[in-house]
């Protein structure tokens, strides 16, 4: 089954998909085993590797490293081209469509593709929207992206039915990591409304009720990254992995 098929099928059967995303930089190797055997048992359903700014020197090692702890499907996050490793699962093919840097729409992909065909890991396009935070992000100013902002949901809407009209398999609204806010509750509604394929969110999201609402709003695939940064979060993955599966959640 491909990864992408994959995440229906968690969608299907458990009402959302929960990711973590891991920045390589910021989780060191001696402390996967540890994180992973967390990850397993609170039922998370992937992880997201990579980082709009990524100076480990062997993301391919690690993630490497990473397939032989868990059996947990790994899909690159990239922000560069370098982050395009043959040890993962699939990549997310991701065009920023919330900006009108070229680079990120297209450039970027034309030199990327060759690449992943060569690795044989599976593409998954995917429509990535910056969204207004209360504070510029890495992702916003490493892509010169401007980020739509957050209290215009009808724009969100439009670039996402856009994006489902160019082919796209997802739509992701990101509000960058380490945000202030979290993508308005309002705007992932509106959304999920205006698209048939599934929904991403991610960004500012620090704990399971906010996890939860997203899902109650139209998220389909829910994303976390700093919170489980630090050591002392790790408790709540599973408390995070029951509020996004809203099948067998009593939260919402």
């Amino acid at each position: 089954m491909s990864i992408y098929n994959h995440l229906l099928t968690v969608i299907g059967k458990r009402g959302a998909a929960y990711l973590i995303l891991i920045d390589p930089d910021k989780l060191h190797e001696d402390k996967l085993a540890a994180f992973t055997a967390q990850c397993e048992a609170a039922g998370v359903d992937g992880f997201l590797i990579g980082g709009s700014l990524l100076i480990h020197d062997n993301v391919e090692g690690y993630v490497r490293k990473l397939k032989e702890l868990t059996g947990i499907p790994v899909i690159i996050f990239p922000g560069a081209i370098n982050q395009v490793v043959k040890t993962a699962d699939a990549l997310l093919y991701i065009s920023i469509i919330s900006g009108r840097n070229a680079e990120h729409l297209i450039g970027k992909h034309v030199i990327a593709a060759p690449l992943i065909k060569m690795s044989g890991i599976e593409p998954i396009s995917c429509g990535y929207m910056l969204i207004e935070s209360g504070v510029r992000t890495t992702a916003e100013y490493i892509s010169g992206s401007m980020p739509i902002p957050r209290r215009k949901p009808e724009i969100a809407a439009a670039t996402a039915l856009a994006a489902e009209y160019m082919g796209m398999k997802l739509v992701y609204l990101e509000a960058g990591s380490g945000a202030d806010n979290h993508v308005p509750f309002e705007m992932v509604q509106m959304v999920s409304k205006m698209i048939t394929v599934p929904l991403i969110v991610g960004g500012g999201i620090r704990n399971a009720a906010t996890a939860a609402e997203m899902v109650k709003a139209g998220a389909k695939i829910v994303v976390t990254g700093n919170h489980f940064e630090n050591e002392e979060n790790w408790q709540l993955i599973k408390e995070f992995s029951a509020a996004v599966h809203t099948k067998e959640s009593i939260i919402i």
